[in-house]
């Protein structure tokens, strides 16, 4: 007879660990239209906010606006989003710099220039959190 540990150890594998949290990502303010939502989840202020160097990059179809981000080591984290509106797959700027097409980020800061990790970290406890991002077009 086998052990009942022996069918149950996949199980286990499989599940998160304890201490993985989820992060709610609501985006606001997005244009009726077509085209993408692309979310990018920050763990580090390096590389921040340069798309290839996001820990974690989701498309959202046309439509939908949440997306939970599950299994999340517990510590800082910042999220960008924009809408993809031509469909090309990424964010449009104007001189490399100025988006032109709808983008936000998590805490919701006014930026100026190159926008910072610290002005948009937010702190993600165990018991999970949600952020709402307002995108700017």
């Amino acid at each position: 007879m086998l052990n009942a540990c022996y069918f149950a150890l996949p199980l286990l594998l499989c599940l998160p660990p304890s201490d993985a949290a989820t992060l709610t990502v609501t985006l606001d303010g997005v244009k009726p239209g077509g085209g993408a939502l692309t979310v990018l989840l920050f763990n580090q202020a390096d590389g921040f906010p340069k798309e290839a160097r996001a820990s974690q990059r989701h498309v959202l179809p046309a439509g939908q606006n949440t997306l939970a981000l599950d299994g999340l080591e517990p510590g800082q984290y910042a999220v960008m989003a924009y809408h993809d509106e031509d469909g090309n797959g990424e964010l449009n700027r104007l001189f490399g710099m100025i988006p032109q097409e709808g983008w936000g980020l998590s805490n919701n800061p006014k930026v100026t220039g190159k926008p910072a990790f610290k002005d948009a970290a937010v702190t993600l406890p165990e018991s999970g959190a949600a952020v709402t991002l307002h995108l700017d077009y």
